[in-house]
């Protein structure tokens, strides 16, 4: 025979910046909540997200990304500075990629808003070479510039 839990009643909880009013309609099968947000704006809230930490605002205590990062001239200086490969990139270098349908390892580098495409190698390390050496012409030029250093 199944246990039926009991259904935790948050009404006038807090949870970071959110005050639970009411029991809102589920989400996706989750109990969720109807939340007053200190800044005035109301949200529903999934329990595991109030009870984690996951949600405790309305999204106005959270910066947008676009207002962490500066662009200039289309290009994030933050992303520069970083040199780490996206999440989805497959190489585990940046700006270099397999083209399966060619049989060739492709370089490119994207600054100030365009890509540039380096070139098609046979050797992983030689698209790995071309990329590393656009990246000190041009990123790392860049980034020296900005700082005020450059040689």
């Amino acid at each position: 025979m199944g246990h039926s839990r009991k259904k935790l009643d948050l009404t006038g909880q807090r949870f970071g910046r959110l005050t639970v009013l009411r029991p809102a309609e589920n989400i996706d099968k989750r109990t969720a909540w109807f939340c007053r947000c200190d800044c005035g704006r109301e949200a529903v809230v999934k329990t595991c997200h109030l009870r984690s930490g996951h949600t405790s605002s309305c999204g106005c205590a959270r910066p947008s990304v676009a207002d962490r990062l500066t662009y200039i001239d289309g290009t994030c200086v933050e992303a520069l500075r970083d040199k780490r490969p996206r999440k989805n990139n497959t190489s585990g270098v940046s700006g270099v990629d397999w083209r399966a349908s060619k049989g060739t390892w492709r370089a490119s580098i994207c600054f100030k808003g365009r890509r540039y495409y380096l070139g098609s190698y046979a050797r992983f390390e030689d698209a790995v070479r071309a990329r590393k050496q656009a990246e000190v012409n041009l990123h790392d030029k860049f980034l020296r510039e900005l700082s005020g250093h450059s040689d």
